[in-house]
């Protein structure tokens, strides 16, 4: 049986546990008011990027550009969305799950991989990573995703890669989030779709888009609808990672939020129930105390 002192360095080790995770719930869910607005910021103009990419491509003949071309002879290409820090729940395993499923063979792929644990969980099981980027998931900036795009187009134009997908986490609310998975290049099949993956609301005002669609198929684009299309794809390319970055970002703080949570609520029942063991070792002790005195005196008469 543990001695009342074991208990007390128990209990105290526990309060000063629950102390740091508490301290934790707060700075992540200070963090994710800014990361979540952020994200919310972003969103009209990752929509409207998809929009008028989607709406140029309609007007343009036989046109082509480095990224719509195809590599049919490449492997494939992984940008892996994940966190720097644990302690935040299910977070990174879930968008390692989510990659691995799609990879039969990892010797076909190679891997871009965001955050420190994305890092260390693929390279301790011998995937190939090429880039690594460290130290800015929970606040992504535009250069992060400008820096990040200029590397992926570098890599797809050279021939190496036939098709790029990112994995991401996708926030839908303080307690949700969801990892997702989309096609980064080529373009082909991705434009039209970039909209309702890389947005918070899955419902669209569909009456709305059709009459945003109708004005926009008027305008006279200047110098060509080829050439504005052409400066168009390297920034829609930037806008997706980037948008995908904030929603990941807002879904690794509220992970962390949630579990910090969960562990300061598991702290304080752990706390009363070392309280009432403690009570309890302390009670039966002061009851084996009485008895040895009244047994001691019985045995004086």
């Amino acid at each position: 049986m543990a001695s009342l002192q074991d208990i007390r360095r128990r209990i105290k080790s526990v309060k000063s546990i629950q102390q740091i995770t508490k301290a934790m719930k707060m700075v992540a869910a200070a963090r994710l008011r800014r990361a979540q607005q952020a994200a919310v910021a972003n969103k009209p103009y990752a929509d409207k990027m998809a929009e008028v990419v989607e709406n140029v491509a309609s007007n343009v003949g036989d046109f082509k550009h480095p990224l719509l071309e195809t590599h049919p002879e490449g492997k494939e290409l992984f940008l892996v969305v994940a966190s720097d820090k644990g302690l935040a729940g299910a977070y990174a395993s879930n968008v390692f799950k989510a990659t691995t499923a799609q990879i039969p063979d990892k010797e076909a792929v190679d891997l871009i991989t965001i955050g420190r644990k994305t890092q260390e969980h693929f390279k301790s099981r011998e995937y190939h990573i090429v880039k690594s980027y460290i130290g800015i998931s929970e606040r992504p900036t535009f250069e992060h995703a400008r820096a990040i795009a200029s590397d992926i187009m570098e890599r797809y134009e050279s021939g190496s890669y036939s098709v790029i997908h990112i994995v991401y986490t996708r926030f839908v609310s303080a307690i949700n989030s969801v990892p997702e998975t989309f096609q980064l290049l080529p373009f082909e099949g991705l434009v039209g779709q970039a909209s309702e993956e890389g947005s918070f609301d899955e419902d669209e005002d569909e009456h709305e888009a059709d009459e945003d669609e109708a004005d926009f198929s008027e305008y006279i684009f200047e110098p060509s609808a080829d050439e504005v299309l052409g400066f168009l794809l390297p920034q829609y390319l930037v806008t997706m990672i980037y948008a995908a970055q904030l929603q990941a970002a807002a879904s690794e703080l509220s992970s962390r939020m949630t579990a910090m949570s969960n562990a300061t609520d598991n702290a304080e029942d752990l706390i009363k129930k070392l309280d009432l063991h403690y009570n309890k070792v302390r009670q039966a002790n002061i009851t084996r105390e009485i008895t040895e005195i009244v047994g001691g005196a019985e045995a004086l008469k």
